[in-house]
């Protein structure tokens, strides 16, 4: 297996708007009804860098593979969002790497809890997050797109 790589990256950076776009084309592949990001919620750069939150960047053999980033919500959690890993990169532990280190972000801004939401269609993500602990939780916000709602305690 290539040298894995997870590294800080500025949101609005050529190479994290890139894998934000191939992940956008998955989800419109995938999800029966397509996917539009007009109807999600806008995140702004400010949300995804320090002190509030952190992009991550996944690169194999130095190619980019993947992204994450997290968010805090309040004082208590943190968010997960835009976790993507190329298809071709999957099943080598590399999603839960990714998910590991998002998780110690989260923690480092000091959240006990950490939550995401997913779609249905997305069964990798969903084995993921089942695997490491996350358990499933009332909708915390009202994403279109959203089939399952999740979070960790991480204390």
């Amino acid at each position: 297996m290539a040298d894995i790589e997870i590294v800080h990256e500025r949101p609005d950076t050529e190479l994290a708007a890139s894998l934000l776009e191939r992940y956008h084309d998955e989800l419109a592949s995938r999800f029966p009804d397509g996917f539009d990001l007009g109807r999600t919620e806008q995140i702004s750069t400010i949300e995804l860098v320090e002190p509030a939150g952190a992009c991550l960047v996944v690169l194999l053999g130095g190619d980019p593979a993947g992204c994450g980033a997290v968010r805090k919500l309040d004082d208590a959690r943190a968010e997960i969002k835009r976790m993507w890993i190329e298809p071709a990169a999957r099943c080598q532990g590399i999603g839960r790497r990714l998910l590991e280190a998002l998780e110690h972000l989260a923690r480092d801004m000091n959240c006990p809890l950490v939550c995401l939401d997913t779609n249905w269609s997305l069964t990798e993500a969903l084995a993921l997050y089942s695997a490491s602990g996350y358990r499933e939780v009332p909708a915390y916000n009202d994403n279109p797109y959203a089939s399952y709602w999740f979070e960790k305690c991480l204390s």
